[in-house]
């Protein structure tokens, strides 16, 4: 099992940028794909990206394609949402997952969640 914690959220003026960082406790996070997801306010939860066990390979959801850039650094268990150019549609809760058998962009397919941190987007 794993637990993750998400950070790094807050208001941001359009074309602003912001990181958002997520903890796992754990030895075997190296083990996890982890993903990002966010859900607006009334809207559902979508997939924003989603990073390989390794780190070599990302998936990334169109709306977010060359603004956003997934990583991880498996010496500190953590996975990274580097968000640029930010738009006021992008506002939302965004949430860090794990996967155990591979990455993707299905909600269903992944295991654990973090509590979500808010993102805020001011025009």
């Amino acid at each position: 099992q794993v637990h993750l914690v998400e950070s790094g959220g807050g208001l941001v003026q359009a074309g602003g940028s912001l990181r958002l960082s997520c903890a796992a406790s754990g030895r075997r996070f190296r083990s996890y794909a982890m993903g990002w997801f966010r859900q607006g306010l009334g809207k559902e939860r979508e997939f924003v990206a989603s990073i390989s066990r390794s780190g070599g390979s990302t998936y990334y959801a169109d709306l977010v394609k060359g603004r956003f850039t997934i990583s991880r650094d498996n010496a500190k268990n953590t996975v990274y949402l580097q968000m640029n150019f930010l738009k006021p549609e992008d506002t939302a809760v965004y949430f860090c997952a794990a996967d155990e058998d591979g990455y993707g962009n299905t909600i269903s397919q992944y295991d654990y969640w973090g509590q979500g941190t808010q993102v805020t987007v001011s025009s």
